[in-house]
């Protein structure tokens, strides 16, 4: 599975950015899918999940701020992106695994990841 990220760009604080993940080759090794983000000097961290139920998960920083959704006619995952912050300034990363009981937003189970697309909110 290919994954190749969209997108990102630089915006001011309070501003809006959709981000775009388009999907090649066999997507059946996975049943999740997931938005990353990794700032300089700081670990990697889950922003947005979907489950291998269909239902999502955000981390506690984004909700309410950030929607993931995907088309899969289009193969194509999301991120809508609105009321941005400075903190939210990070490279972010499409990610796609296989979950067994947990969730994809851990990352334990990420199979395929994307190059990244940078992100930068300015006050």
């Amino acid at each position: 599975v290919q994954l190749v990220e969209s997108g990102g760009g630089s915006v001011q604080s309070g501003g809006s950015l959709r981000l775009s993940c388009a999907a090649s080759g066999d997507t059946r090794s996975t049943n999740c899918v997931a938005w990353f983000r990794q700032a300089p000097g700081e670990e990697r961290e889950g922003v947005a999940a979907i489950e291998s139920d269909g239902s999502t998960s955000y981390a506690d920083s984004v909700k309410g701020r950030i929607t993931i959704s995907q088309d899969k006619r289009k193969n194509t995952l999301y991120l809508q992106m609105n009321s941005l912050k400075p903190e939210d300034t990070a490279m972010y990363f499409c990610a796609a695994g296989w979950v067994y009981g947990g969730s994809c937003l851990w990352g334990d189970d990420i199979r395929f990841w994307g190059q990244g697309t940078q992100v930068t909110v300015s006050d």
